[in-house]
C-alpha cells in the first residue's frame, strides 16, 4: 500500500469506527427510553407499556406508564439539549471546564425567572423560556468578559472562576428575592434543584421551537468549531470570521440551556461529563463530537432519572441531585488531570 494510501485507509476504519459507536449509542439511548418507562415507585412489565403507550388506563401500571412517557421524553430532550450546549461552550471558549452550571449560566436562567414571578406576576411557560433564555444570554456575556480581563485572555481557569463566582453571587441574589415572597418560595427551591418529575406534553411543547432552533444552529456550527479549535489567529488567517462564528455558535448554546432550564430546572454537570466521553469515542472533530453529545447526554439523563427513582423509593431524587452525585468527582479529576496553573 503506498504511503498516501494508508492515511485515507486509516481515515475510513475511523470513521466506520464512529459509525458504528453512533449505532450502539443508539440502540442505547433506545434501551434507556425503555428502562425509563419500566422502573419507578411500581414496575411495569411489557404488556403494560404498550397498553399505557397506547393511551389505556385501565390499571395502575398502564397508568404509571403514560405517565412516565413525557416525564422520559423530557429526559432526553434536556439531556441531548445539555450535552450538546456543553460541547459547543467548550468548543467556544476551548475550555475543558465549560458547562453551562460552571459557567453560571443556569443560575442567570433560574434569576431571570425567579424575578419574572416574583416581581412581575409572570407565568406559564412560553413567558419562561423567554426569560430564562435572556437571562442565561447576560449571564454567558458577563462571565465571558469578566474571564476575559487580565493577562492572557480568557484561559481555561479564569473561566472556571469567574463562572463559579457568578453562579454563587447570582444564586444569593435568587434566594434574597425569594425569602420574602413565602408563597412562591417552596415551589421555586423545588425548581431550582432540577427535575423532569410530572412533565406532561403541554408542557413540554412550548419549548420545542427553540430546543429544535437550538440544535440547528448547534451542529450547524460544526465546522466553525473546528475552526475556532485551531485558535484565534489561525483561524482568522485562514478567513474565518471569528467574532461571527463565536456569537453564532454561543447562541444555540444559550437557547438549549435557557429552555432546558426553563422547564427543568438548572441541571448541573452533564454538559460538563459528556463531551468529554464523547471525545474518546469520536475525537475532536465537532462533526462527530456534537451527535455523539446529544445522544450521550440524553442517555445519561435518562439513566440518572431512573436511578433517582429507585435509590429513594418509593420517594425519588430529582435527577439535579443524581447528575450533582456523578459530576462534582468528574470536575475534581479534570482540574487534577490537567493540573491547570495558569491565572
Amino acid at each position: 500500500m503506498s504511503a498516501a494510501a494508508r492515511p485515507l485507509s486509516a481515515r475510513r476504519r475511523s470513521e466506520r469506527l464512529r459509525l458504528l459507536w453512533l449505532c450502539l449509542l443508539l440502540v442505547a439511548l433506545a434501551g434507556a427510553l425503555v428502562l425509563s418507562v419500566s422502573f419507578g415507585t411500581r414496575d411495569v412489565g411489557w404488556a403494560e407499556i404498550r397498553a399505557g403507550v397506547g393511551g389505556q388506563l385501565e390499571t395502575i401500571g398502564q397508568a404509571a406508564v403514560a405517565a412516565r412517557v413525557p416525564r422520559s421524553l423530557l429526559a432526553a430532550l434536556a439531556g441531548a439539549s445539555l450535552g450538546l450546549s456543553g460541547a459547543v461552550m467548550q468548543g467556544i471558549t476551548r475550555n475543558p471546564l465549560a458547562d453551562p452550571g460552571i459557567l453560571g449560566v443556569n443560575a442567570g436562567a433560574s434569576l431571570a425567572v425567579v424575578i419574572g414571578i416574583a416581581w412581575f406576576g409572570m407565568s406559564g411557560t412560553p413567558a419562561f423560556l423567554w426569560t430564562a433564555i435572556a437571562g442565561a444570554g447576560v449571564a454567558a456575556c458577563f462571565v465571558y468578559a469578566v474571564g476575559s480581563m487580565g493577562r492572557g485572555g480568557a484561559t481555561p481557569l479564569k473561566l472556571a472562576l469567574a463562572g463559579a463566582a457568578t453562579s454563587i453571587a447570582v444564586s444569593s441574589l435568587t434566594m434574597a428575592v425569594l425569602l420574602p415572597r413565602a408563597d412562591i418560595a417552596g415551589g421555586a427551591k423545588a425548581w431550582e434543584v432540577g427535575g423532569v418529575g410530572g412533565a406532561t406534553f403541554a408542557g413540554i411543547t412550548p419549548a420545542l421551537p427553540f430546543l429544535g432552533l437550538g440544535m440547528l444552529i448547534a451542529f450547524g456550527s460544526a465546522k466553525n468549531l473546528n475552526m475556532l479549535a485551531l485558535g484565534d489567529e489561525a483561524a482568522a488567517g485562514l478567513g474565518g470570521r471569528v467574532a461571527r462564528a463565536r456569537a453564532i455558535a454561543a447562541l444555540g448554546a444559550i437557547l438549549l440551556c435557557g429552555a432546558t432550564t426553563a422547564i427543568c430546572g438548572p441541571i448541573g454537570f452533564v454538559g460538563l461529563v459528556v463531551p468529554h466521553l464523547c471525545r474518546v469515542l469520536a475525537g475532536v472533530d465537532h462533526r462527530w463530537q456534537l451527535p455523539f453529545s446529544a445522544l450521550s447526554g440524553a442517555i445519561l439523563l435518562l439513566l440518572a432519572d431512573v436511578l433517582g427513582r429507585l435509590l429513594a423509593r418509593p420517594a425519588e431524587l430529582d435527577v439535579g441531585i443524581v447528575t450533582a452525585f456523578l459530576g462534582a468527582p468528574f470536575f475534581i479529576w479534570i482540574i487534577r488531570q490537567r493540573r491547570i496553573r495558569e491565572l
